[in-house]
């Protein structure tokens, strides 16, 4: 419907999706956090489950969309440009934070879990991709592994929240944590129905988003694999981007990165719904060398991250981590390669 429209209308249509998208994001932050502290879950379970889940609705509304739509390439790509993406989110976090290298102040195994989590359902993505896939009650084998491995993951998460295998010795001090807004905090009732609200906002807004992005890439010319990898899966990551710098404000540093690493797990989870809704065959054999590139960006950039905070002695360059400033340059150089081969 939107590429029916002229190019000033579908750039108008973007910016107010954008906006909308990015203040309810923001206020979710503020949500989570007061979730969390009325609760007493830990601020990895807060990232993973409430705003690892919500800010993944305009991804699921896009990929569903395009799945049905037939166009493989854009569902897929999304979902890998988008895992890339959101983790260059945590180096810009990092430029923001600008007194320390972020991951030196997030000494929390679980959330290196998530990271590795997310390396390996990547990396299965990208053996699929490589060996091909054979048809199974309506999806791939791979694509049944796949969410098969998501649900165990998410156990494995959830399951090590609060009593983890080992802790770190001599933990930094943690981030000075910001002042919840008395708004937030009056009734459960009222939290409750604001989560809800920002999630609709997040959903409907950032579908908008996504599909005006695709009518702007036609009216100019882009291919659909690039597109997705780049431009749709930027559009889709605002809500991530914005609720993780309300949440780096906050001083809840382990919930924005949980919030990223656990929106890439229901990502990838996401291609098993592709695969599903596609009625061509399985989704993994409509894709290819593209598509194994933008796997290995994001195998790539999450495992710069994890040595980051394995490491903990990573030194900072004007405010901004060593490892932040080679995810940058990891990505920048994996799109040169992306846009070579779409």
């Amino acid at each position: 419907m939107l590429a029916g429209l002229p190019l000033w209308a579908n750039v108008l249509v973007f910016l107010v999706s954008a906006g909308l998208v990015w203040a309810a994001g923001t206020r979710l932050a503020y949500f989570a956090d007061a979730i969390a502290r009325r609760t007493g879950l830990g601020q990895a379970a807060i990232g993973v489950l409430l705003l690892g889940g919500i800010t993944s609705l305009p991804e699921i509304a896009v990929t569903g969309a395009a799945s049905w739509g037939g166009d493989a390439a854009l569902a897929v790509n999304n979902l890998l440009g988008g895992f890339a993406m959101q983790v260059v989110i945590l180096a810009f976090a990092d430029a923001t934070f600008g007194r320390a290298a972020l991951t030196s102040t997030i000494p929390n195994p679980i959330v290196l879990l998530q990271g590795v989590l997310g390396i390996l359902l990547v990396a299965l993505i990208a053996a699929g991709i490589g060996t091909g896939d054979m048809a199974f009650l309506g999806a791939g084998f791979w694509t049944w592994g796949i969410f098969g491995a998501f649900l165990y993951a998410l156990r494995l998460v959830t399951a090590a929240e609060g009593r983890p295998a080992w802790q770190v010795i001599g933990q930094p001090p943690a981030p000075e944590l910001g002042e919840a807004e008395p708004e937030v905090e009056r009734s459960a009732r009222r939290l409750a129905l604001s989560t809800a609200a920002a999630a609709a906002v997040i959903f409907v807004a950032g579908y908008a988003l996504a599909r005006a992005s695709e009518a702007l890439a036609e009216q100019t010319g882009l291919g659909s694999s690039l597109f997705g990898a780049v431009f749709v899966a930027i559009a889709t990551s605002l809500p991530e981007i914005s609720t993780v710098l309300a949440a780096i404000r906050l001083g809840r540093h382990v919930m924005a990165t949980s919030d990223i690493l656990g929106t890439n797990l229901f990502d990838i989870a996401l291609i098993f719904l592709v695969d599903l809704i596609y009625a061509g065959d399985p989704v993994l054999n409509e894709v290819g060398a593209f598509s194994q590139v933008a796997a290995m960006l994001g195998i790539t950039v999450t495992g710069v991250f994890v040595v980051g905070m394995i490491e903990r002695r990573d030194p900072a360059i004007r405010g901004i981590g060593l490892d932040s400033l080679i995810v940058g340059a990891a990505y920048l150089g994996g799109l040169g390669l992306l846009f070579h081969l779409r």
